[in-house]
């Protein structure tokens, strides 16, 4: 008995989150070990259903950069990065596109379907979700003046049309989409998955941003996991070097997206098992906040 009630405890515990977050969106960008690992894809999937069921509306965007790795190795397309983007030709386009929208994506739909969710696979070309452009990249040269560099189908986000999300949400369906664009004439873009999530949560006035990756949080100079970071904090840290290559994107991409409504981001360790619902129902969590003030 003593068990049972322990466990009615929990809930209890969980009940002031669902209370506070019942109706609103939350954004989360799925990637890293959490979709490489089966035991991880499958609580991530338990996550975002248990979510839907409790009257949260999540939204997933993926990314798939080692998947398309191993499939352009696979085809002997060698890969190419600029300032940690990967130069896109037609053909490697085609490869990306056909590993995230055909591949990647409809193996998450199916892994939230068989959890007891129902998800729908969208790209940024369906309902012209993302609009794109091309990207422009300047380097400097070994003698230290810029350059611009052509790295191909690689866009930047002109636009976000939040209309088809709205009315999967709004039909109890959960919307699972890839990072691709599409241009005013039609193009096809490879876009950063971490920016797709930012700019889809401000377009949908999310009440959360949650960024999955494969450290435990930002840290402090002593190497102290950081559980809450706020924006004039995170600046600090990025000046003084503190926050590594790796991170900067990520922690400037919850910047960006507080600036733009987002009421507060996440940048949690998807290695933990089931680590979206530890970030949202426990004081702890299992990463860094990043917010306003």
């Amino acid at each position: 008995m003593e068990r049972h009630i322990g466990k009615a405890e929990v809930l209890m515990e969980v009940l002031p989150f669902i209370r506070r977050f019942y109706g609103k969106t939350f954004v989360i960008k799925y990637g890293g070990s959490a979709m490489t690992d089966e035991e991880l894809k499958n609580s991530f999937a338990q996550d975002i259903v248990l979510l839907k069921y409790v009257g949260i509306n999540p939204v997933v965007v993926h990314g798939g950069g080692p998947q398309i790795n191993e499939m352009l190795e696979k085809v002997g397309t060698p890969t190419q990065f600029v300032r940690g983007m990967r130069v896109t030709d037609q053909a490697t386009m085609d490869i990306v596109e056909m590993v995230l929208v055909g591949k990647i994506n409809q193996e998450i739909v199916n892994l939230i379907n068989q959890h007891g969710g129902t998800a729908v696979g969208l790209s940024g070309k369906d309902g012209e979700l993302i609009i794109a452009r091309k990207m422009t990249v300047t380097v400097k040269t070994d003698g230290g003046e810029p350059e611009t560099v052509d790295i191909g189908m690689v866009g930047e986000i002109v636009g976000i049309n939040p209309t088809i999300i709205n009315s999967l949400g709004e039909n109890k369906f959960i919307p699972v989409i890839a990072p691709v664009g599409v241009g005013r004439k039609g193009e096809t873009y490879n876009i950063n998955a971490d920016l797709v999530a930012g700019q889809i949560a401000e377009a949908l006035g999310a009440e959360k941003l949650i960024l999955l990756t494969d450290v435990e949080g930002v840290k402090d100079k002593d190497g102290g996991l950081l559980s809450t970071l706020k924006v004039n904090q995170a600046r600090r840290l990025i000046q003084d070097g503190v926050v590594g290559e790796g991170m900067i994107p990520k922690v400037e991409c919850c910047m960006e997206a507080l600036k733009g409504g987002v009421s507060k981001t996440h940048i949690i360790d998807g290695r933990v098992k089931h680590a979206v619902l530890l970030e949202i129902f426990t004081k702890e969590g299992v990463g860094t906040e990043v917010v306003r003030k």
